[in-house]
């Protein structure tokens, strides 16, 4: 009986490196009897078979149908090839080439089984902050460049045992060919100084850090992606001290405890939110408070949530075995700057915060913060998407050139595009200072050399004053395409969702420049691929002082106020006239009457702030969009009917707010509590924009919503909004793979970019 005997040639694109799919492959290989090679190259893997066409068959199935769990082929071609006579099946050499299109797999957190070994008093990995496996570990952060081999990795510093080595080298070994392989003999160690530089003499740092912690000191934790501030979140004088040091007054810090169990001691854990917690990404996964619980009231101060991770890494691992319900692990930075990576830099700009330094020797390449998720309205909605995600790519519908897209000016991100790839960069923050904005050009940098990506279009926000639009516009030899703010956010929500226009996008956020030179944030647009048209908008209210009236809701308020009643505005009984010195609001009414740093604003976010201080929740904020998340988690979400609102005819509507304002005082001074009326205005946004896209699809004739931007973070609005347009027959689209927020407008600013490029 004789046997058809094949060879053929299989390149594999997608995420197959660091993954563990070439000893995948050399297992398969083994099981159907298959000879010949596999080698990554700068564009994936290459596979060369040999073997019984029927076993080759198999092969080329299972490879699909079974590769690793971290995995992810997005093409596949296979062509026929010479006979070459291999003996055997073989791991070669890495390929490199010119053209580098491979995909790079994120940091992931430990596996199963190296957590079983760290914790295996018989393992000769007993208790080491750096076990890994092909399964897991680090691999975005610890890159220079591709192929995805040791000498391109910060692994390169390591010379590998001989026991290390012997595991690398075996195809039947869970470390085969795993790069960050290493163990306390030939690889990276931890290290407790105090914070002058000192080494601590500790037998064990991990025990010593936990000693720390307890007696409530704040450690600086050298981690994946980047340093954390840590204490123990049972601490009051700890967590204080830690807000007092890193001045950061009132946002939530994130905390993260050993297991669900201890996470059910302080937070309700749904299914859904079970599972996003303990995924491969590991996220700061936001979940309801149970009250009462043991930790501080200053972890999340005046907000229904805490944000909650698992432990990702061995180190985190060891710290929490030691009995606490949870760490703060806030990101190692002060307010407003990038987060450390450099040990160095960590001992120059915390050692005022931290009071010891927990770090190891193993360098990283780019920062990477913790992303974080929230299962909202069906689905997991993205905050941040960083560490765990990226550089997996959005996927596109269509192929589209090299195009870089700058983002905007708060939670930015960068995106590069690559035929059917849009890489988003991991959170780069708020480019408000020198520290962010040479991160985030060396992101750009960075993302260039390891994507191969060289642009020829860079798009950008229209904002003049943006770091990002200023850094694209000094750009030389490209393309230069500007990006409206909002246009941007409802084609990121195409993209991801890979839908060409029409769409009614209702484009909502706290500040976004318009194309008359106004701010736009309460848009209901009507767009196409490249171009957009102007619905409706929030009417133009003045926003005094202008960037002042962000970290002031009080002068919004005023502003809606003045608006509303004119001059005789401050006769109504609100509690917030008690509240304010009488000179401060005369200067502000000022500046409205003579439109004096008082630019025009629509935004829906502001309007948010402006309610937030009418009914006395917050004057001053901390943080950005504070009182417009105080406002919701106060909102008694029981609370029946709405209030009367109006809008102009014509080819762009304009929402006048007069009715809801007088609707929100007369509430107030009749007594009604903060809670309902915060429920009454979330039903009457809800109510408002349903009823006027029915209008504005009478008048276009399109049936598909797109929601987009920072406003959509509010849970009542997005569920309230997806509920009441789909009762009113409409299709809607929503964000569920990059966040609704400013993190994701490079994604839509590209996807524009290329579309003008097409016309």
């Amino acid at each position: 009986m004789t046997y058809d005997y094949v060879a053929r040639r299989l390149n594999i694109n997608g995420i197959v490196q660091g993954v563990g799919f070439r000893p995948f492959v050399y297992q398969l290989a083994s099981k159907y009897e298959i000879k010949g090679e596999v080698a990554n190259t700068s564009s994936g893997v290459v596979i060369h078979i040999e073997g019984i066409r029927d076993n080759i068959e198999s092969f080329c199935s299972d490879l699909a149908e079974k590769s690793p769990p971290l995995a992810h082929i997005t093409e596949t071609s296979i062509h026929p090839e010479i006979v070459k006579g291999f003996k055997d099946f073989s791991i070669a050499q890495s390929i490199g080439q010119a053209a580098c299109s491979t995909l790079i797999s994120p940091d992931v957190s430990i596996c199963d089984d190296c957590l079983s070994e760290l914790f295996d008093s018989n393992d000769r990995r007993f208790q080491y902050p750096f076990i890994n496996c092909t399964n897991c570990g680090p691999r975005y952060t610890i890159i220079s460049d591709i192929p995805y081999d040791r000498p391109k990795t910060s692994m390169k510093h390591f010379k590998m045992c001989k026991m290390c080595q012997d595991e690398y080298d075996d195809p039947g070994n869970r470390r085969f060919h795993a790069q960050p392989n290493a163990c306390e003999e030939c690889g990276p160690h931890v290290t407790l100084y105090d914070n002058s530089g000192k080494k601590l003499d500790a037998r064990n740092p991990v025990e010593k850090t936990a000693e720390l912690l307890k007696e409530g000191c704040i450690i600086a934790i050298k981690g994946l992606g980047g340093f954390h501030l840590a204490v123990d979140a049972e601490n009051d004088d700890a967590v204080g001290m830690l807000r007092k040091r890193k001045h950061r007054e009132e946002k939530p810090l994130a905390i993260m405890s050993c297991d669900i169990e201890h996470i059910r001691k302080y937070a309700y854990v749904q299914p859904e939110e079970e599972a996003l917690l303990k995924s491969l990404h590991r996220p700061i996964v936001i979940l309801k408070k149970k009250k009462p619980n043991s930790l501080s009231k200053d972890v999340s101060p005046r907000n229904r949530y805490f944000g909650s991770m698992l432990p990702y890494t061995p180190l985190h691992y060891m710290l929490l075995q030691y009995g606490f319900t949870a760490l703060i692990m806030t990101s190692g930075n002060m307010s407003e700057e990038p987060i450390c990576i450099d040990s160095e830099d960590a001992f120059k700009r915390l050692s005022e915060v931290a009071d010891y330094f927990l770090v190891h020797n193993r360098d990283i390449y780019l920062r990477s913060d913790d992303s974080i998720l929230k299962y909202t309205a069906g689905h997991t909605r993205f905050i941040r998407r960083s560490r765990g995600y990226i550089p997996v790519p959005v996927f596109l519908k269509k192929k589209v050139g090299q195009i870089l897209a700058c983002g905007g000016g708060l939670k930015s991100t960068v995106c590069l595009t690559k035929g059917n790839n849009a890489f988003i960069s991991q959170h780069i923050g708020d480019l408000e200072n020198q520290a962010t904005y040479e991160f985030f050009q060396l992101t750009i940098k960075h993302m260039k050399r390891i994507l191969d990506i060289n642009p020829g279009i860079v798009a950008y926000d229209l904002h003049p004053d943006y770091l990002s639009t200023i850094y694209a516009l000094e750009q030389q030899d490209v393309e230069k395409v500007p990006v409206q703010h909002h246009h941007a956010h409802i084609a990121s929500c195409m993209a991801e969702n890979r839908l060409d226009g029409p769409v009614i996008g209702l484009s909502f956020d706290g500040t976004g420049y318009g194309t008359d030179g106004s701010i736009w944030g309460g848009e209901i647009l009507i767009v196409e691929d490249s171009e957009f048209k102007r619905a409706a908008h929030l009417s133009y209210v003045p926003m005094p002082g202008g960037e002042a009236a962000i970290k002031e809701p009080w002068r919004m308020a005023v502003s809606y106020l003045y608006d509303a009643f004119g001059k005789d505005f401050a006769g109504h009984n609100l509690p917030l006239f008690g509240q304010l010195d009488d000179s401060k609001v005369k200067f502000v009414v000022e500046m409205i009457s003579k439109r004096v740093n008082s630019p025009f604003t629509s935004s829906l976010g502001r309007f948010f702030d402006g309610i937030a201080a009418i009914i006395g929740i917050r004057n001053t904020v901390f943080f950005e969009g504070q009182a417009a998340m105080e406002l919701e988690m106060l909102a008694d979400e029981k609370a029946k009917g709405i209030y009367n609102f109006e809008w102009s005819s014509g080819e762009t509507h304009r929402i006048f707010l007069q009715p809801i304002i007088s609707g929100v005082v007369n509430d107030m001074e009749r007594g009604v509590h903060p809670s309902t009326i915060s429920g009454k205005f979330h039903n009457t946004i809800i109510a408002l924009f349903s009823e006027l896209c029915e209008v504005i699809r009478k008048e276009n004739g399109v049936s598909r919503v797109a929601l987009s931007g920072g406003v959509f973070q509010n849970s009542i609005i997005l569920s309230g909004l997806i509920k009441g347009l789909k009762q009113r027959g409409f299709q809607v689209i929503t964000h569920t793979l990059v966040p609704a927020n400013d993190g994701g407008i490079s994604l839509g600013q590209a996807m524009i970019a290329a579309a003008v490029a097409n016309k």
